[in-house]
């Protein structure tokens, strides 16, 4: 009776320290998981540059419209510029939609990443063809709602 009970007891002990560790709210984590194309864009064997071209094509696109910016070669350079970092934008969530890896690209999911870089390339580029004075682009309803929010 005595082995019986030091088993049972045993398991008892070993019963609650499973509870516990269901009611744990956080584990450990050991990993985690790659995004869904995250991996190198080109051979292991490439250059860093040519393993992360998708990503260095986003940076120069952009890199190239906050020079226009702070150089303001040109009377609508500060508009230029703020398009062309719209598009860098835009045309890495193409790269996320065509290209099978995209490196360091990837940071969420594929249609994570494709919404987020396509609704804030989006953005800016409109609010690039809207800036006053002698904007581009001009939607009258948002002038409407402009008009309310300020007088």
């Amino acid at each position: 009776m005595a082995a019986e009970g030091g088993v049972s007891g045993g398991g008892a002990i070993e019963g609650e320290a499973a509870k516990a560790a269901k009611r744990r709210r956080f584990g450990l984590t050991t990993d985690t998981a790659r995004p869904e194309g995250g991996g190198r864009a080109a051979p292991g064997d490439a250059s860093a540059p040519a393993r992360q071209w998708p990503l260095l094509t986003v940076l120069v696109l952009a890199g190239v419209g906050l020079v226009v910016v702070g150089a303001d070669p040109f009377p609508q350079a500060f508009r230029v510029g703020t398009i062309l970092v719209g598009a860098a934008l835009l045309v890495g969530a193409v790269m996320r939609r065509v290209v099978p890896s995209v490196g360091m690209l990837a940071v969420r999911s594929r249609f994570t990443d494709m919404i987020t870089y396509g609704v804030m390339g989006g953005l800016i580029v409109l609010l690039a063809l809207m800036v006053q004075p002698r904007p581009w682009l001009q939607i009258p309803f948002l002038e409407d709602i402009l008009h309310l929010t300020v007088t």
